[in-house]
């Protein structure tokens, strides 16, 4: 299969980033995660943002970056986990790219995103329900958009990447 972009959508803690990073060092692409472009052009973290914009002025923030990223070709972009919530994003996702959503369970997510503090829709009282509400909301957006479902579910990178990169090549 020839890709001109590849975008990964999912959860917080699917391992989105990583995964990419990677998947952009075996296919030879460029790199970009919309969330830390957002804060490298605004020069502030994501908390920050959403202190003083609240969640709908970071959601604008998003959408303007992911339509801008997603014009690119022979990228590999990892968005963040409420990128599906937006219809403009799920149409710029699906029509310009090959959409992967990484999977795992909030229990999972929660283990791996215990200790950051650089998650503002985690900074609650019980993190583990804020992310099973979360996924209820967007687990039918990941699959609508997504072109192939990976779980990441206790998995290590290196067998993500070498997954995705499976059906890629058998896909011709």
């Amino acid at each position: 299969m020839q890709i001109k972009n590849l975008f990964l959508i999912g959860p917080m803690g699917a391992g989105k980033t990583t995964v990419g990073r990677q998947l952009s060092e075996h296919l030879r692409m460029d790199f970009c995660d919309s969330d830390h472009e957002i804060q490298r052009r605004t020069g502030v973290d994501i908390p920050t943002i959403f202190e003083f914009e609240g969640e709908e002025g970071f959601r604008n923030r998003e959408q303007s970056m992911i339509d801008e990223l997603t014009s690119r070709e022979g990228i590999i972009l990892a968005t963040g986990g409420g990128a599906v919530l937006r219809e403009a994003n799920r149409q710029n996702l699906s029509s310009r790219g090959f959409v992967v959503y990484l999977h795992c369970t909030p229990e999972q997510q929660s283990e791996r995103t215990f200790r950051d503090r650089n998650r503002p829709l985690l900074q609650t009282e019980n993190p583990l329900e804020k992310l099973r509400s979360l996924m209820d909301v967007r687990e039918p957006l990941y699959r609508q958009t997504a072109d192939l479902v990976v779980s990441t579910e206790g998995r290590n990178t290196q067998s993500v990447v070498r997954e995705i990169l499976k059906h890629i090549e058998t896909s011709d």
